[in-house]
């Protein structure tokens, strides 16, 4: 089976309303839905935009109040979604549940169904600054094209966590970014790299660009979007499908062999999947 996916990379710039950033949005899934995109991928922190928007004083909003935007961003995707006829990964939008901030990763399919994902491990400034907090479980996410799981930037740093995302059935790991410079976004990038090596599974990975001058900590945004593959014969040399222009607005389309993945597992140059030592340290439990 092969799945075609699209990783967005959003230019984050000043707006003036929801309606501009829905309209943004729009634009960017009837691009990758003109290419036959079957999964569309945005960044962490994507919808970070809205906080431009202001107050009546001219203000930037603050993170505190950007989870007054979930219900508009959820009917949003979940009309993009239907209306696309694909599953869209909306990036991350920061949600309010229990009185704690979330930075939860949502998968919207086709058929108006919702999935969440909190991040499950928190930056310092992601603590210090917007008092987020973690999520608690990790879930994959079935789907009529397979098996995903959806990790946010830093989770994509612990090989634990993708270990047992693979181990639970996941094939493909979505990876929304957001990284403000070159050391943040090639942490990100090497150890999408590693995942994809040591599970043989594909990763999407993309970022933000672009600026918001009036946001704190959203004010400088390195990006590149990446479908990255393990390092074996039937792949590409350097594990890529494809990759977008640094710090571009554009979008990245490729097609995922999943079979590919099967014959890597059973006979590859490696096998890094069948040879690890489940009897020196598990998968999950």
């Amino acid at each position: 089976m092969k799945i075609r996916v699209s990783a967005v990379q959003y230019h984050l710039h000043t707006i003036r309303s929801f309606e501009e950033f829905a309209d943004q949005c729009r634009h960017y899934v009837r691009t990758a839905a003109e290419y036959d995109a079957e999964f569309i991928l945005f960044p962490e922190f994507f919808t970070t935009q809205l906080m431009s928007v202001g107050n009546e004083r001219g203000q930037a909003l603050t993170i505190n109040e950007l989870p007054e935007f979930t219900e508009p961003y959820l009917e949003l995707f979940t009309a993009l979604a239907k209306e696309s006829g694909t599953h869209i990964i909306g990036g991350t939008h920061v949600v309010r549940k229990g009185g704690k901030l979330y930075n939860t990763a949502h998968l919207f399919y086709p058929d108006g169904r919702i999935g969440e994902q909190p991040k499950l491990h928190i930056t310092p400034t992601e603590v210090k600054e917007w008092n987020m907090s973690a999520g608690e479980g990790l879930q994959v996410f079935e789907t009529d094209k397979g098996t995903i799981a959806m990790l946010t930037c830093y989770d994509i740093e612990f090989p634990e966590i993708v270990r047992m995302a693979k181990a639970k059935g996941a094939d493909v790991i979505f990876c929304p970014s957001c990284t403000d410079d070159r050391h943040g976004f090639h942490r990100v990038r090497y150890t999408s790299h590693a995942r994809t090596i040591e599970n043989q599974i594909y990763v999407v990975l993309t970022g933000t660009v672009g600026a918001l001058p009036t946001v704190d900590f959203m004010r400088a945004n390195f990006g590149q979007a990446a479908i990255i593959t393990p390092n074996d014969i039937p792949f590409p040399p350097r594990g890529l499908l494809a990759e977008g222009e640094i710090n571009h607005d554009m979008i990245v389309t490729a097609d995922l062999d999943l079979e590919l993945l099967y014959q890597v597992r059973d006979s590859g140059s490696v096998t890094t999947w069948r040879d690890r030592r489940t009897d020196l340290y598990t998968d999950w439990k």
